[in-house]
């Protein structure tokens, strides 16, 4: 499960935590006096725990992604390099074309992977960051493209877009979990049972947090085509190609031990297609030369 995004993982120990502490606290109490389960108490429960699980993970993934990747941030008023001023005024030129009235940070991180990624909670606090590698290895039209696919996704909002529904799929993994939870809690002997129930929460909610996953996944290898699309308007469709070209030759120098931000970058590595956050770059580049 390595390629579930920073957002997932953050996600899932946010909501267990959060779920953890309302229990011990006995706040959101949805067992009722018989021992049976207030359906109505429990789906409240679950909404605020499973939305404040996703819109917390949301607020720090631009702050996490900087840390976790090493991302320099480019500062466009200070001193830059020839280069390093060309992907800041690049970004700044693509996000002007996209509409954003905010202009995106833009790093580097050190990595010999041919990748780029855009995250942040969003369009005003938003990040495109860079792989060194691609700028060593790539031309400026595939650059250009690439980095047309990034301000795209910050255009079309799909950070947002994913909090909400990972909000949702939350929802229904905190509810399912403690149904289940309760269930087999009244399998053991009364004494045994708080214990057997907390316990019980914290493995079921795991579970259906990684099944949840995929609902997540499918979103984003959904997006990646819609970005696509965007980076083609953006750049143009011939950079666009050729981007997606280019990073087909380089799909081996994609960093596999950063699996958890995978889903934030433009290629990933090939894997079964239900956990896999993108997908496949001839199809990519099919739907591209047929539109």
């Amino acid at each position: 499960m390595k390629r579930i995004l920073l957002f997932i993982l953050t996600n899932i120990l946010v909501m267990v935590t959060i779920g953890i502490i309302l229990s011990v606290f006995g706040v959101g109490s949805y067992i009722n006096d018989r021992g049976g389960v207030d359906l109505g108490s429990l789906l409240i429960f679950s909404a605020i725990v499973g939305f404040t699980g996703a819109f917390i993970s949301l607020a720090m993934s631009r702050w996490i992604a900087k840390k976790m990747m090493g991302v320099q941030v480019l500062n466009p008023n200070g001193h830059l390099s020839q280069g390093q001023r060309e992907i800041v005024d690049m970004v700044h030129r693509l996000s002007r074309a996209a509409g954003l009235m905010h202009m995106p940070e833009v790093g580097i991180y050190p990595s010999d992977e041919v990748n780029a990624f855009a995250t942040g909670p969003s369009k005003k606090r938003s990040l495109v960051a860079v792989s060194s590698g691609m700028l060593e290895r790539m031309d400026a039209r595939a650059v250009e493209g690439i980095i047309g696919h990034e301000v795209a996704h910050i255009a079309n909002g799909d950070m947002v877009t994913m909090t909400l529904l990972q909000g949702v799929v939350n929802t229904f993994v905190v509810f399912l979990s403690r149904l289940a939870a309760w269930a087999v809690s009244r399998l053991v002997k009364e004494e045994l049972a708080p214990v057997v129930h907390i316990i019980a929460v914290i493995i079921f909610q795991i579970a259906f947090s990684i099944l949840g996953s995929l609902v997540v996944l499918a979103f984003s290898r959904y997006r990646e085509f819609h970005a696509d699309s965007g980076g083609a308007h953006l750049a143009g469709k011939d950079k666009m190609i050729h981007a997606l070209q280019s990073l087909q030759r380089y799909s081996g120098r994609v960093a596999d031990d950063q699996g958890a931000i995978a889903t934030f970058k433009i290629s990933g590595r090939k894997r079964m297609k239900l956990f896999s956050t993108h997908p496949d770059i001839e199809e990519r580049i099919r739907r591209l030369q047929a539109s």
